[in-house]
């Protein structure tokens, strides 16, 4: 097993899950492809692998799926249309996902878990070390969440886990990690984890985000890791297997912008909060937000 800290260049992204939270949406367009603003939530990922030096993206995809290969991949007909109309803003945009990396896909046949997911990368990743994003998780871009992890692993070698405070109450949903201070302000070793804990049962208010470095050594644990939570390969039961065999797992404490586009309440308010940021969107619409918002103030009282 090796755990030597080297340059991350492979990433990993499954994309395999069904979106039932989106229903029925979700039921002939991918979770992934939802629009935040005027991009697909997935490529939001895209750019912060490769914004962290990963030029190499596996995604791992279910049936249905077939959007996602179409958007990165080339439309020449509309690329024609646009260079006719001498549209060169639109051809730009369209043109920047089909460019962002070399971007790989591998079908997950079975829905078995997100540990069954990054296993069916295996064959891609061999023994490199790799990154995993989850693509329901949006970070910021002015928060460099992999940059950081990326320091602590190069640091102390061995996987790293991203983390972050929610209300306890709300623990249940996540996986959870048992931590100890390590590594700096925000670098913690991880003693123990679990996922989903029953409420009143967690070890702490440390929820598993979804960005992951993590070692070749994970896909042989996870070969011989049984359905958990769910009836499904957990990844937090191979990261547990390797905690308790005394191997270096280590986890950042993230406090920067995270949108989770997987939560329909979520989405909203990240699509709000970024289209107020854009410099061609963001004034007109805060505008138009002051006053809907003072409309319905009115309406209230």
């Amino acid at each position: 097993m090796n755990s030597t800290p080297s340059q991350i260049t492979k990433a990993v992204i499954p994309a395999a899950g069904l979106g039932t939270r989106f229903l029925p949406l979700t039921k002939a367009t991918p979770k992934e492809m939802l629009p935040v603003v005027d991009k697909p939530a997935i490529q939001y990922v895209v750019e912060e692998a490769v914004a962290a030096g990963m030029s190499d993206i596996l995604m791992v995809t279910g049936r249905n799926k077939r959007p996602l290969e179409d958007h990165f991949d080339r439309n020449y007909e509309l690329e024609e249309a646009l260079q006719r109309r001498g549209d060169q803003d639109k051809l730009n945009s369209v043109c920047a996902s089909t460019e962002l990396a070399d971007i790989h896909y591998v079908r997950q046949r079975d829905p078995k878990g997100l540990g069954h997911a990054v296993l069916c990368a295996a064959p891609h990743v061999g023994r490199e070390p790799f990154a995993v994003l989850l693509a329901d998780d949006l970070i910021d871009p002015r928060d460099p969440l992999l940059a950081r992890m990326a320091e602590v692993r190069a640091r102390l070698g061995g996987s790293v886990v991203a983390l972050m405070e929610v209300d306890p109450d709300a623990i249940h949903q996540y996986g959870c990690a048992a931590v100890e201070p390590s590594a700096g302000d925000d670098g913690v070793r991880i003693t123990e984890l679990v996922e989903k804990p029953e409420p009143g049962t967690a070890p702490s208010n440390l929820a598993i985000i979804g960005r992951y470095l993590l070692d070749p050594e994970i896909f042989e644990v996870l070969r011989g890791t049984s359905p958990g939570r769910g009836g499904e390969i957990q990844l937090t039961d191979a990261l547990r297997t390797l905690v308790r065999a005394g191997r270096p797992v280590h986890g950042v404490v993230f406090s920067g912008r995270r949108y989770d586009t997987g939560d329909r309440a979520e989405y909203l308010r990240a699509t709000v909060r970024l289209a107020c940021e854009r410099e061609d969107l963001g004034p007109e619409f805060l505008s138009w937000l002051r006053e809907f918002v003072a409309s319905e103030q009115l309406t209230a009282v």
